[in-house]
């Protein structure tokens, strides 16, 4: 079976920030995973497929290396999701399917070409870059660099999306057109903020996942540290 995929202080924040954790290897998911109740499971292998985040087959276990760093609730889901039945295991997909995994930016990865901000959105484009720059001098300190920022016509089910680029691709952040249009500006520069939080762990290092440090880190700027994602 397997899971697809379709205004605060910044010296505050800085003092609350550690450095980023390892990642572990499989050996230590899967004792992780044990010690949550994971039953029938002799071995586990990480993978970099995004189409098939975690599986199983008979008593072997296929998981996206990316959950490596996954805070407990998320690893317990894996647990749920492979020993569940029924709603718990529902509720466990749900969860996998909501855990960010970054794309591949590797030099195996295909070349991929980004969707250009649509000329009528330009606009709306310059705008959220002012905002980026007002929100990285009141939140951030100024720490993060200017990040280019596209109006996207093709998100979804996301209302945001950073991207640390890769093979000549730069770093970018995406605003869902029809997330603004629907929700407002105000929670629109709020999905910045989210997205600003990856793009300083890309700038530092980290890992983007929506973890325990990524969590903190979204309160001590003042926004909800849930994953910027509707139906």
């Amino acid at each position: 079976m397997s899971i697809g995929r379709r205004g605060v202080d910044a010296s505050q924040l800085e003092l609350t920030l550690a450095p980023a954790r390892p990642a572990v290897d499989a050996g230590e998911l899967l004792v992780r995973l044990r010690r949550l109740g994971l039953r029938g499971i002799a071995s586990c292998t990480l993978t970099a497929n995004r189409a098939t985040v975690v599986s199983f087959r008979a008593d072997r276990l296929r998981v996206h290396r990316a959950f490596t760093e996954a805070p407990e609730p998320v690893l317990a889901a894996i647990v749920a999701f492979v020993n569940g039945r029924g709603l718990a295991r529902r509720r466990a997909r749900r969860t996998l399917v909501a855990y960010e995994v970054p794309h591949a930016d590797g030099p195996d990865a295909p070349l991929r070409r980004r969707a250009a901000t649509h000329p009528d959105d330009t606009a709306l484009a310059g705008r959220l870059a002012a905002a980026h720059a007002e929100i990285n001098r009141e939140r951030f300190g100024g720490a993060l660099g200017a990040v280019a920022i596209r109006v996207s016509r093709r998100l979804r089910r996301r209302l945001g999306h950073y991207s640390a680029g890769g093979r000549g691709l730069a770093p970018e952040i995406a605003i869902a057109r029809r997330h603004v249009r629907r929700d407002g500006w105000a929670s629109a520069c709020e999905t910045l903020a989210h997205e600003m939080v990856h793009q300083w762990q890309h700038e530092t290092g980290r890992p983007l996942r929506h973890d325990r440090e990524f969590r903190t880190t979204c309160i001590a700027i003042g926004i909800p540290p849930g994953a910027v994602r509707k139906d």
